[in-house]
């Protein structure tokens, strides 16, 4: 019998050595919702022109037709929200957070994206020219359909809209 013993507790020392090393401190965890609704943008307006909203939450968000053109948006989170004929010229989203959100027929010239995460996000119809899309991360039908009108120079970055979504000669 203290031959079973010893293996059993060999594997429970083992199993709360692991369990340590493996422990996430709570505060590194993903912030809970009632404090994640600190960031959260309480109030849209029809004109959030050149406003600071660095790392704010726009969360089903309806901001179809909005003027946020000149914000700085960088690290910001626009999951599930509707852009639709959104003025985003001259906008920097680098760092964003656009998990399925809708910038169709949304004016995004000289825009910045880079680095953005933007999976299942759609941009019909959206005005493109001069957008920096560098290191952004969008569904490749995405892509290849913002490849077929890209065109244009970031005049923030200097980077062709073409060459930063990786568009084929």
């Amino acid at each position: 019998m203290n031959a079973l013993f010893r293996p059993a507790s060999l594997l429970a020392a083992i199993l709360v050595g692991i369990s340590t090393l493996l422990w996430i401190d709570p505060v590194q965890a993903i912030t809970a919702p009632e404090l994640r609704g600190q960031f959260a943008v309480q109030e849209i307006a029809a004109d959030m022109h050149g406003l600071d909203l660095k790392e704010k939450e726009f969360l089903k968000a309806d901001l179809r037709g909005v003027d946020l053109s000149g914000t700085d948006l960088r690290g910001a989170v626009i999951n599930t929200s509707l852009l639709q004929e959104a003025d985003l010229r001259d906008a920097n989203l680098s760092d964003v957070v656009g998990f399925a959100s809708r910038f169709d027929g949304a004016d995004l010239r000289d825009s910045i994206f880079t680095n953005a995460m933007l999976m299942q996000s759609r941009f019909s119809d959206a005005q493109i020219d001069g957008a920096d899309f560098s290191d952004a991360v969008l569904d490749l039908p995405q892509q290849r359909a913002l490849c077929g009108r890209a065109a244009g120079v970031n005049a923030h970055t200097g980077v062709s809209t073409r060459e930063s979504l990786g568009c084929r000669p």
